[in-house]
């Protein structure tokens, strides 16, 4: 007998306590993004559930996966179906017999997303983001994708399992443009296989006409990523984003909203950092002022990284967060249903999705 919860509780409850998978798929352990989780749909939503961090071991929340497909549990009881995709493109290889898998990974329900460049140029110094676990997973996957690679993994995700769009990042690999050049071209080369829509996460260059050169290259969102708006915690957090500066990351915001519309701008503000509840919702509301989407999530330990022994937010928290921050998104007229690619679209990551409903 299934014992059902509510999407919305228990999407956030997944989130800030993990899940034990005793049997089958754990996810991806290491690298940008979402790692040390895997991608869990259920009811009308889908979440990345922390599997690897040291805190998982506690969570009250397990499930066997039988391939695909599994029952999850809360202690002895079971409270809900979920499925675990594995997509059809993980089986092929490109025509230089690279497995797609090393090239790019499915996310949520249809997004496929990748890392183009898997190192960057603060990992080995103090500025490292101390969150970020980029350079950890160099052993399953390439270094550096090049654009005609992604643009044959794109068209057979398409083709095989209905992929719909694609998130680029990168790690920072030249302070000139921050990588803008190289995810131009990959975008362009998926655009010209695939037709699926495109989207980039940069730091702010210090050239903004560099951004134009995205939208010019077939890229249709964006996310200009700040991470917290606490000035103290970024600039433990992330150095070399605190050196950056707030006033360049809203000029970007400014001039990316300008170019590619309002909603297809977004920025992540992570939750769990050291920051105040009102750091969160203010700068939340700042970006919503600007027609930027703050994409709030909360901290997902990665091992391997600076922050590997911490957790994240409690549900309480996190509840609360997501309310005052949900109605900020609605009184701006934003939402997660109008974004044409990217984080914001796929959702999983965070839980302010079931809050729009």
């Amino acid at each position: 007998m299934i014992e059902k919860m509510n999407t919305k509780d228990l999407k956030i409850d997944l989130q800030s306590n993990g899940i034990r998978v005793l049997a089958g798929n754990k996810g991806r352990k290491g690298g940008a993004g979402p790692a040390g989780s895997n991608m869990f749909i259920f009811g009308n939503t889908v979440t990345s559930a922390p599997t690897f961090a040291k805190f998982v071991s506690k969570s009250p929340y397990s499930i066997e996966l039988e391939g695909e497909r599994g029952i999850l549990r809360r202690g002895d009881k079971e409270i809900t179906k979920v499925r675990v995709p594995r997509p059809r493109f993980y089986d092929l290889k490109t025509k230089d017999g690279i497995p797609h898998k090393k090239i790019a990974l499915l996310h949520g329900e249809d997004c496929l997303a990748t890392t183009v460049v898997q190192r960057c140029i603060y990992w080995n110094t103090p500025e490292r983001c101390k969150f970020c676990g980029i350079e950890l997973s160099k052993e399953v996957t390439l270094e550096v994708k090049k654009p005609e690679e992604l643009a044959e993994v794109a068209e057979a995700a398409k083709r095989l399992d209905g992929v719909t769009h694609t998130t680029l990042t990168t790690g920072t690999i030249r302070e000139r443009d921050k990588g803008i050049e190289m995810l131009s071209k990959c975008a362009s080369a998926i655009k010209d296989s695939a037709g699926i829509s495109v989207h980039v996460q940069f730091e702010p260059p210090k050239d903004l006409a560099c951004i134009e050169d995205l939208y010019e290259n077939g890229v249709d969102t964006v996310g200009i990523h700040i991470e917290s708006f606490d000035k103290e915690v970024l600039g433990y957090i992330a150095p070399a984003k605190a050196k950056i500066g707030i006033e360049r990351y809203v000029e970007a915001w400014k001039r990316s909203v300008d170019i590619f519309g309002e909603n297809q701008v977004s920025s992540f503000i992570i939750a769990g950092l050291g920051e105040s509840d009102e750091s969160i919702i203010d700068g939340s509301k700042i970006l919503s002022d600007l027609g930027v989407y703050p994409f709030v999530l909360p901290l997902s330990p990665i091992p391997g990284t600076y922050l590997e022994d911490e957790v994240p937010p409690s549900f309480k928290r996190m509840k609360n967060i997501y309310e005052a921050v949900s109605n900020t998104i609605k009184d701006a007229n934003l939402s997660w249903k109008k974004s044409k690619a990217g984080c914001v679209r796929c959702r999983a990551c965070s839980a302010l999705d079931v809050f729009e409903e």
